[in-house]
């Protein structure tokens, strides 16, 4: 049986990993994770045990097949219950990580089809990220960070690559969602600040926000 704490490891490797290609140092880990070094070792040693992550000491960790398999069914249930958040129950996109966040650790395999099926299978959550399918197939969208985007480019906002709550608000604020569509009227050499345009709005957003939107150009 596996354990709440080993399952947000695997997560966390999964992430910093992109996706399990990559491998992660235990420094990296416990940064994620907020704890020690010392911990994260103690930690990996008994994944490795598991078969969850391969390690070697001083090369740093990476997901196995069966671990990749389990950080997708993790990133599965999350995504389909901050879906469920928004869409049924009402919550705003910036109040659903954490509650997600516990949500995730749910083991009914039944509950999360039932979900996926009430919900009319949806292949992105609130925050653009897609959902993998109960195969494990994540249906990728063709998209760029808005600080990519070239001066005249008509774009979509299709996803986020910070979603904390500050950064949602910021958005809310600016009335910027999912959806939205801009155009990228300047781009100022000196500090990449960018002046986009939103219907007959214009507004300059610095390069830090435009480095966390992710946009489809149209």
């Amino acid at each position: 049986m596996i354990t709440l704490t080993e399952e947000n490891y695997i997560k966390a490797i999964y992430h910093l990993g992109k996706y399990g290609v990559n491998n992660v140092s235990t420094n990296a880990i416990a940064k994620e994770m907020e704890t020690k070094a010392s911990s994260v070792t103690d930690m990996v040693k008994k994944l490795s045990e598991k078969e969850y992550v391969d390690y070697k000491k001083y090369q740093g960790v990476s997901l196995t097949a069966k671990g990749i398999d389990i950080a997708i069914n993790i990133v599965r249930k999350h995504r389909l219950w901050e879906v469920f958040l928004v869409e049924k129950l009402n919550f705003s996109w910036d109040e659903i990580h954490d509650v997600a966040e516990q949500l995730e650790h749910i083991k009914s395999e039944k509950l999360i089809s039932q979900l996926d099926a009430f919900l009319e299978y949806p292949t992105h959550d609130p925050h653009g990220d897609p959902i993998p399918d109960k195969s494990g197939k994540i249906k990728k969208i063709d998209k760029i960070l808005l600080s990519e985007a070239q001066i005249g480019d008509d774009c979509i906002c299709v996803g986020v690559q910070d979603s904390s709550s500050e950064f949602l608000k910021y958005l809310d604020k600016n009335c910027i969602a999912l959806g939205t569509e801009l155009k990228v009227i300047h781009k100022e050499p000196f500090d990449n600040s960018i002046t986009i345009q939103i219907l007959t709005k214009e507004f300059t957003i610095s390069n830090m926000i435009a480095n966390n939107l992710f946009v489809k150009v149209s």
